[in-house]
């Protein structure tokens, strides 16, 4: 799920018209292969004791950058944020994914273009921030090339032109929600299975016809994503279960299988955790 077009186009038409309130809104666009990059202001955080910024990726027609994690393949964003000034705790949010499928597999990400919303927190509110970041990331097409980016903002708790771009971004980040939630979009059960003598999960939801799943499992397990299957008779038509095979595990792996569950559907999306024994999991 890409930030929408409009979106990138204002923030284009910012930075080409001058205007002396929006001088400190937006650092220079830092120009990479097929793509570009750059850090925007959003002023006072509503929501918490710090400001909201973002990163915003413009990539050339028909090119995507990847989610935090990839997929199959793909190289995730990585932020270093130590050269900042003032800078207590700093957060990138991650707008809900599309899943693609091509020749080098399945990936995660956004086409296009994407604005990561930014919460953080300075150690003195009444100083300016300076926002500096070092950025490694993917771009896309039919292979993947790495780039890199450096990226400087002084940042405070004023207004600004860009913050109706960021809380649009910020609507799309999928919402926290437990298992077995009400609503018409939400994850029922994770539960192991035995798929012709592969190990396997699968994951009940409550959600439309054409929902995503993406399934996130802690360091040295990788797991598949199939197509979601269609209720059985005798279940609600609304209901989904979405096969997720087990492709790797560590050796030693034991005790509880801590589960980041993204759920899309259209416009909506919800994030649920989930814990499951993996010693239920077939071997």
């Amino acid at each position: 799920m890409s930030v929408s077009r409009r979106t990138l186009l204002g923030l284009s038409a910012a930075a080409a018209v001058w205007h002396p309130a929006w001088a400190g809104d937006a650092s220079p666009w830092f120009r990479a292969l097929h793509s570009r990059v750059r850090v925007v202001a959003g002023g006072a955080d509503a929501d918490g004791p710090g400001f909201l910024a973002a990163i915003a990726f413009e990539l050339d027609t028909g090119f995507k950058t990847y989610w935090r994690t990839p997929g199959e393949s793909g190289l995730p964003p990585a932020f270093d944020w130590s050269g900042s000034e003032n800078l207590r705790t700093v957060e990138v949010l991650w707008p809900a994914p599309s899943r693609f499928e091509d020749q080098g597999g399945v990936a995660y990400g956004y086409r296009e273009g994407v604005l990561l919303p930014i919460r953080a927190v300075p150690n003195n509110r009444a100083k300016s921030v300076a926002l500096r970041l070092k950025l490694d990331y993917g771009v896309c097409k039919e292979i993947c090339i790495p780039a890199s980016a450096t990226l400087e903002l002084k940042v405070g708790m004023e207004a600004s032109a860009y913050r109706p771009a960021i809380e649009e971004a910020l609507a799309r980040v999928p919402k926290p929600q437990a298992v077995g939630a009400a609503g018409d979009l939400s994850i029922l059960a994770v539960e192991p299975v035995n798929a012709g003598g592969k190990p396997g999960i699968e994951v009940a939801a409550r959600a439309p016809e054409g929902s995503t799943l993406f399934v996130e499992a802690p360091e040295g397990w990788y797991l598949g994503a199939g197509a979601p299957r269609a209720p059985s008779a005798s279940q609600p038509v609304e209901h989904r279960r979405f096969p997720v095979e087990v492709l790797e595990r560590p050796r030693d792996g034991a005790g509880p299988l801590e589960l980041r569950l993204t759920l899309v559907a259209g416009d909506r999306a919800i994030e649920t955790r989930a814990s499951l024994d993996s010693a239920r999991l077939p071997r």
